[in-house]
């Protein structure tokens, strides 16, 4: 308020004009508001809910597909033996020996990536398209996945500590002690920025093949069940479509997915490989070519239909609330 009195006040006394310094301060806030103004904010805050309440909803089916990873380590005593036969029997011997709140280990962690990865993945992934295109049909497939896999770059890379304390804590479970922050801490004390930021580049590509990979798959799957199966636009539809392209992004993603994992879930004075291409190699030859298929049908729980429908309709849902309520209070 006061730098605007000070702006009028210029303008009565007949010193602003287009060459004066008090012109360009007070074009500078008019531009930053109208800036601000439009600038929008709900797909960041509706897309960290959504991604939020899908975490907490598939949590345990994550946690079996990174025990389902780390298992059979040759290199590696402490993860060497064959403990869990699939998804199921990993639920079952995990509720027997640690309890059913181990199922939840690393969830604190979890919570916070998806706040943080979420929120700026969908936001971003809205800002981009708007930034290209100005009305939504003009959108194309090329588009949306240009802007898919920069938002899943940026969002995975900035979250990369969240994931790595997550992994860390569902593979090792009760081993780890302590609050979130304090595991924090203990990562960089030990391992520096480094640790925090391991395998970074893995996630990063990770995420740009999921989102390279399941938007066209779903764009086809869906095309095809409404031209060739005369199905309509409907949940059904967006299920059966779902359900394809999550099998799709798992088929292109989980060799790296393992690597990612193993690689995170090396800790200080523990290191099995020296690098993304020697796990690979060590994983292949040591445990054979399917042991980069480990994890697989959780990984494509995750990737397919629950995950999906219930990040996307959440989201349509409370945007349709936020709506209902403006018009209620305003």
């Amino acid at each position: 308020m006061a730098t605007q009195s000070w702006v009028n006040r210029e303008y009565r006394r007949g010193y602003c004009n287009h060459h004066t310094p008090v012109y360009f301060l007070s074009t500078g806030i008019t531009t930053a508001c109208i800036q601000m103004s439009n600038f929008n904010w709900k797909p960041f805050v509706f897309g960290g809910l959504a991604s939020v309440t899908a975490e907490c909803g598939t949590f345990p089916i994550d946690l079996t597909k990174t025990r389902l990873q780390v298992q059979g380590q040759v290199g590696d005593s402490k993860y060497r033996e064959i403990r869990y036969r699939g998804m199921l029997h990993a639920i079952g011997r995990i509720c027997r020996e640690e309890g059913i709140s181990a199922l939840y280990s690393g969830l604190a962690p979890a919570m916070l990536r998806q706040a943080s990865y979420g929120t700026i993945k969908i936001g971003t992934y809205q800002s981009f398209k708007r930034l290209l295109v100005d009305r939504p049909e003009d959108e194309t497939l090329l588009t949306n996945v240009l802007c898919g896999v920069l938002s899943g770059v940026i969002s995975s890379s900035i979250a990369n500590p969240t994931d790595v304390l997550k992994i860390r804590m569902q593979a090792q479970g009760n081993v780890i002690q302590g609050s979130m922050m304090g595991n924090f801490i203990n990562i960089y004390q030990q391992e520096g920025t480094r640790g925090l930021w391991k395998g970074v580049s893995l996630t990063a590509q990770r995420a740009a093949i999921v989102v390279g990979v399941e938007l066209p798959a779903y764009d086809l799957a869906k095309k095809h069940l409404i031209l060739d199966c005369h199905m309509g636009d409907n949940i059904y539809t967006h299920f059966l479509s779902s359900f394809a392209c999550g099998l799709a992004g798992a088929l292109a993603s989980n060799p790296i997915d393992v690597v990612r994992t193993r690689m995170m879930n090396q800790t200080y004075g523990a290191v099995t490989y020296q690098g993304t291409l020697d796990c690979l190699l060590q994983t292949s030859r040591s445990e054979g070519f399917m042991a980069l298929y480990k994890g697989f049908f959780p990984n494509w729980l995750r990737l397919g239909p629950w995950n999906i429908i219930v990040s996307f309709h959440l989201l349509s849902e409370v945007c349709l609330c936020f709506h209902l309520c403006m018009f209620i209070y305003c």
